[in-house]
């Protein structure tokens, strides 16, 4: 039987530029703990035509995660652009929140 990570895959393949199962691919490599490779599926949800919003959120968290605030702290920046030139103020607050404790841990 093929794990969720396979299926996800599989699902990409017949759709290449589906955002959605790109994202939620990524999700599942980073639960797997193949933080390398999920964060080259969220760079390339970033990358895309139309930047797909979360994907920042999530890389920027990861990116903390691994204790790389100097990038992280890019990605959020970044992603708050992204979401406010999509009117998502919602995610832009949420990366804002997290860009503020990244500049308070810098203190």
């Amino acid at each position: 039987m093929a794990s969720r990570r396979e299926k996800l895959e599989m699902m990409l393949q017949a759709a290449p530029n589906d955002q959605l199962v790109r994202y939620m691919l990524a999700m599942e490599t980073d639960r797997e703990g193949a933080t390398d490779r999920s964060l080259e599926l969220f760079q390339s949800l970033m990358d895309a035509p139309v930047p797909y919003v979360p994907a920042f959120l999530m890389a920027g968290q990861l990116l903390m995660r691994l204790n790389r605030s100097a990038d992280a702290r890019h990605i959020f920046e970044a992603g708050i652009r992204q979401a406010e030139q999509q009117h998502n103020t919602h995610a832009a607050g949420e990366m804002a929140g997290f860009l503020a404790t990244l500049n308070l841990s810098a203190d």
